[in-house]
């Protein structure tokens, strides 16, 4: 018996990971509010140091934390394709926490955006699940993710760089947010699953098969903190619906995509299956525009009856 024997425990654990990501998102937007300027898109130096300062920005950062070490464990006894769609329940979380705190229900249009973001994503992952073959990961295809992850950041680089002085979509910095935020699960699953292994057979000699899950960690190091710093950025332009949104649907939708057309878990797959991903997947990013759209307006209305 392995520690990938418990599949139902894995999914607990990233029920308890998505609640603790919905508190802790919550209260970060509520800190990034009280230091930055709404809509402005941006967290200099100095708001950056005022965070540091902001009691529920630290709690909240903390709770962040906790979540991203609770879903490692999750992990560590389930599957990749099946842990990560688990987080969707998060926008399930944000919805009634919103509601709670602001003693407003959801929109019909809110409620039906994240409805279509869930449906969505179950149908894509229930596809996916029982398509895919899980097979154990070698050396080049690890390299094949490390590759992916550096075009990725060249590719981020670039547009931002582009984009300087001209209105970056709201909607970007949240995408982004969960884009690197898959590449950690990705990275974490492969580094769980190779620490396991060394534990088991006692390998602990530094050759290149441990300096390649050395690579990996940092891998993980630079998309994780890429991921918190747009994850901020978002809170300045976006709201925690709208953020938790770009976390549990992105950040599933791209370890998925990773695992069929890199980790070749989809080799034997019908050619159904793939237009089966690209219409799940297509809904799954309407619902998350829908609800920024929807969002934003509200936002914007609430600003105008000020």
């Amino acid at each position: 018996m392995s520690i990938d024997s418990f599949p139902i425990l894995g999914i607990v654990l990233a029920v308890l990971s998505a609640a603790l990501l919905t508190v802790g998102n919550f209260l970060q937007s509520r800190g990034v509010g009280a230091r930055t300027e709404a809509g402005s898109g941006s967290i200099g130096v100095s708001q950056g140091i005022g965070l540091l300062r902001e009691p529920q920005w630290l709690a909240g950062s903390a709770l962040f934390g906790l979540a991203i070490l609770v879903q490692l464990g999750a992990l560590a006894f389930a599957p990749l394709i099946v842990v990560q769609p688990v987080g969707v329940i998060a926008l399930v979380f944000a919805s009634l926490l919103t509601a709670v705190v602001t003693k407003t229900p959801p929109s019909r249009r809110e409620v039906t955006s994240i409805a279509v973001c869930v449906a969505a994503l179950a149908a894509f992952v229930a596809v996916a699940a029982s398509v895919s073959d899980q097979t154990t990961i070698t050396d080049a295809q690890l390299i094949a993710v490390l590759i992916v992850l550096l075009v990725v950041l060249a590719i981020t680089f670039a547009a931002l760089i582009g984009l300087r002085g001209h209105r970056v979509p709201p909607v970007m910095f949240v995408v982004l947010g969960g884009l690197y935020a898959g590449f950690v699960a990705t990275l974490g699953k492969t580094v769980i699953l190779r620490i396991q292994t060394a534990i088991m057979v006692d390998d602990y000699t530094l050759d290149d098969r441990n300096l390649l899950t050395i690579a990996c960690a940092v891998g993980i190091a630079v998309a994780g903190a890429l991921s918190i710093y747009f994850v901020q950025t978002a809170h300045t332009v976006a709201t925690p619906q709208v953020v938790v949104a770009g976390l549990t649907v992105v950040d599933p939708f791209v370890a998925v995509v990773l695992g069929i057309t890199v980790l070749n878990e989809a080799a034997s797959a019908p050619p159904w299956s793939f237009l089966a991903f690209a219409v799940f997947g297509a809904a799954a990013m309407w619902g998350v525009w829908s609800l920024a759209r929807q969002t934003t307006e509200d936002t914007v209305s609430e600003r105008a009856s000020a």
